[in-house]
């Protein structure tokens, strides 16, 4: 009875052993089987790769000419509108010329009085020289007459220094262009009262040329180290979503731009206009080219992000794996790592990165090459942030 009791359990475990390991054995093949299921892939492949430095600016004409008056009176009447095009020394605006023209009359008046002055103080110099060389009068008369004629002398060239200025003043009642171009701002109206004081008002914004326009934009310093004068840029607008357009680096400007204890600096970028479709004023998003690789290994960024958490770390089996890198940054740099479906088996691979943009990143050392496939997210729902079914962030590095 004794050794049918022990016969009877080792009977049992050893069904139950084998249950265990066919057990086992199948979980196995229910992990490999569903590999695919489990975690979504994406393909290593090699191709092309640009770093770019991105800001936003504000498209402006290279040239703003701002045109004023130097001096005050009442708009009588406007020769240029908004887009007029203008070309050099053409007429803006007049001024109302009644008091210049009267200061000019006044003026005129006192060249002659002076004239006259100068005249008659010259007869009485010859005068007195002759009474003199004949004794009638003394010395200090021809003294007192050659100094009434340099007095009338000063007076004519004070009077004609009068009349040259208001003439000028008359002229300049007369606004005209200095620069051939197009009105791109007109600040007043027929009737409207211009004082020039102490600062010169604004009449008028010409363009120079809107063919070739710049874009003005900030460029925060952890960046500005990798931006260099001709590399290219590509920028989109607002007003026209769906196209591109293509600029050059022209000017890094060394002054700072610090608002709030942060720094930039203002990078000029110069733009060809020519089918004239961007407009001053204009918000352009700016893509700086600073980097590239034309043939080089690419992995897609969400892979140097992902955590699987049933996967040990470092492929150790006997501790469990982290989750995943909640911080958005960046398995990066020396210890950046990949996880590669290897046959039935996902692994772990260290890789070192190189150029990344919003997509993909440069592997430039590792075990893997192109066709590998790497996982980028889990799919099913595990609770932990790189096991979890929802797509990982999507953050560029």
């Amino acid at each position: 009875m004794k050794w049918t009791r022990v016969a009877i359990q080792l009977a049992v475990v050893a069904a139950l052993g084998a249950g265990g390991f066919y057990g086992w054995r199948a979980w196995q093949t229910a992990q490999v089987k569903t590999l695919d299921e489990r975690y979504q892939f994406d393909d290593v492949a090699r191709g092309p790769i640009v770093q770019t430095v991105t800001a936003n600016g504000t498209l402006n004409p290279v040239a703003l000419v701002n045109v004023g008056t130097q001096v005050s009176g009442t708009v009588r009447r406007m020769h240029a509108d908004f887009n007029s095009r203008v070309d050099a020394g053409q007429m803006l605006l007049e001024l109302d010329p009644t008091l210049f023209r009267a200061a000019v009359e006044q003026s005129s008046g006192n060249v002659a009085s002076a004239t006259a002055s100068l005249e008659l103080a010259r007869v009485n110099e010859a005068r007195i020289r002759e009474l003199l060389r004949q004794d009638y009068v003394p010395r200090q008369d021809l003294d007192q007459s050659v100094q009434a004629r340099k007095a009338a002398e000063a007076q004519l060239r004070t009077a004609r220094g009068q009349l040259a200025r208001d003439e000028a003043n008359l002229a300049f009642s007369v606004i005209r262009s200095p620069v051939s171009g197009t009105v791109v701002s007109r600040s007043v109206d027929v009737g409207q009262t211009v004082a020039a004081s102490f600062q010169t008002p604004t009449l008028f914004q010409i363009a120079q040329d809107l063919a070739r326009m710049q874009i003005d934009t900030n460029v925060a310093e952890a960046d500005i180290g990798r931006v260099r004068m001709g590399q290219a840029v590509k920028f989109t607008v607002d007003a026209f979503p769906g196209r591109n357009f293509e600029g050059q680096v022209r000017q890094i400007r060394l002054s700072p731009i610090i608002q709030q204890n942060v720094v930039t600096y203002n990078v000029v970028v110069g733009v060809d206009n020519r089918d004239l479709v961007l407009m001053p004023g204009m918000t352009a998003y700016i893509a700086v080219q600073v980097d590239k690789r034309d043939d080089t290994l690419l992995v897609p960024a969400a892979a140097l992000r992902f955590r699987p958490k049933d996967i040990p770390a470092g492929g150790d089996t006997k501790r469990p794996a982290k989750a995943d890198d909640k911080s958005g940054g960046g398995n990066r740099g020396p210890g950046a790592r990949v996880f590669v479906a290897r046959g039935e088996t996902l692994v772990p691979v260290s890789v070192k990165t190189g150029l990344a943009d919003n997509r993909t990143v440069e592997i430039t050392s590792g075990d893997i090459k192109a066709g590998d496939r790497v996982a980028v997210q889990t799919r099913l729902t595990e609770g932990a942030s790189g096991g979890s079914g929802r797509p990982s962030s999507m953050r560029a590095f």
